[in-house]
């Protein structure tokens, strides 16, 4: 997956997206790159579009591990966009693995305008 990220240090938000496939491997890389980023802070809040993801490459054991695996504190929240029914279940499943390590804010949505609402900060688009 060719994942790209920018960060507002103004709006204290991260904006990644992705393209391609999906594998743990890439997200696992986004992640080492976000947390050698001198202008993160896991206090940002995240806005994820996955809505160019053509194939997801993640095994339920995997998405297990990447849930353990948290860059961002608790009280950061965390949109997650996704165009078709794969994404959302997998995407879910790692909310649920989330919330069961005591972390509550992370949504999946099907529109980028649902996300921007929920995470309520200004158009997150620019």
């Amino acid at each position: 997956m060719p994942a790209s990220y920018k960060i507002d240090k103004d709006r204290r938000l991260v904006l990644t997206s992705g393209t391609d496939v999906l594998t743990t491997e890439d997200i696992l890389m986004h992640m080492d790159q976000l947390t050698s980023d001198p202008d993160f802070s896991p206090d940002f809040f995240q806005l994820v579009d996955f809505t160019q993801v053509t194939s997801v490459r993640i095994t339920s054991k995997e998405i297990r591990h990447l849930a353990e695996r948290n860059i961002f504190s608790p009280n950061a929240r965390r949109a997650v966009v996704v165009s078709n029914d794969l994404q959302f279940g997998l995407t879910r499943m790692f909310e649920i693995h989330r919330n069961l390590n005591g972390e509550n804010g992370i949504h999946v949505f099907r529109t980028l305008a649902e996300a921007i609402d929920w995470l309520a900060v200004d158009d997150a688009s620019r």
